[in-house]
């Protein structure tokens, strides 16, 4: 059994996959920085419909795909897929559902109008993950959340999945950016999320489900934040400091992707004291 440090990354967007942005490229390139730094990652995304398969070679994993999730009383089949980041060895695992994913927008309509079943789609990306990670037999030292999609991560790996010896022990790390949604999602996604036994004590911030709140919301259940953007809301920065938990600022003169590194063993893991 390897002794490597297990980091699972989690997010909503990854270069080559979906368009350049801040999230999709620390996506890309932090994985690949600490894989080769010794450390063993998996990385999880979701399969938009916009993703090319055939160009990026994407295949289902048979032996993953076939269960069926309960999201608010209703069964819906997961299908996973792979495909490697070219020039690298590393696997990118895809979230499928034909219903959830199989549109060409990622999260809003042609108005650009949020699609009102994104927090269902969020939920059943969260539990895809966590069975799918599950049914490998890993267990994450870490996982890593970038993005607002995987907000839910924190809630249910610190809550639902407590008691589950796969993730019993794993910390969370959330990356802040700077990719707000107006609008809220819908009003009624803690009582979804409830039915998978979850308190409505735990989820007081989604009372208003919008941007800021769910950021609060994975952040209350994460062991460590990144700020990953200038730009990103200094509310959060506060929420983190009235929350206790530490946080990685900007690092503009500093290796980013070292840094981080440093921040899993040093303060989220613990495993040796920061030096100066």
């Amino acid at each position: 059994m390897s002794n490597k440090t297990k980091i699972l990354y989690v997010s909503q967007e990854i270069l080559p996959f979906t368009p350049e942005t801040p999230t999709a490229q620390n996506s890309r390139s932090l994985p690949q920085a600490v894989h080769e730094g010794g450390k063993e990652t998996r990385i999880f995304m979701p399969r938009y419909g916009k993703i090319n398969e055939r160009r990026h070679q994407l295949h289902e994993v048979i032996r993953l795909s076939g269960m069926n999730l309960i999201i608010d009383d209703t069964d819906h089949p997961l299908i996973i897929k792979v495909a490697s980041i070219p020039q690298i060895r590393l696997q990118v695992y895809f979230i499928d559902n034909q219903e959830f994913f199989h549109r060409k927008a990622m999260f809003h309509d042609e108005d650009n109008t949020m699609f009102p079943d994104n927090d269902m789609r969020m939920i059943f990306f969260t539990k895809g993950v966590l069975e799918t990670v599950k049914k490998l037999g890993w267990t994450p030292d870490i996982i890593h959340c970038h993005g607002w999609f995987t907000s839910l991560m924190p809630l249910y790996v610190k809550q639902l999945y407590k008691r589950d010896p796969h993730f019993a022990d794993t910390k969370i790390v959330t990356s802040l950016y700077e990719d707000v949604f107006d609008g809220t999602l819908d009003n009624k996604v803690a009582q979804k999320i409830s039915f998978d036994g979850i308190s409505m004590d735990e989820m007081t911030q989604l009372k208003k489900p919008d941007y800021l709140n769910l950021a609060k919301l994975a952040l209350q259940h994460s062991d460590g934040a990144i700020i990953a953007e200038s730009g990103v809301n200094p509310a959060l920065e506060a929420y983190c400091n009235e929350m206790d938990v530490p946080v990685l600022k900007p690092y503009a003169e500093m290796d980013q992707l070292a840094a981080v590194d440093e921040f899993y063993d040093s303060v989220v893991l613990g495993k040796h004291e920061l030096v100066d």
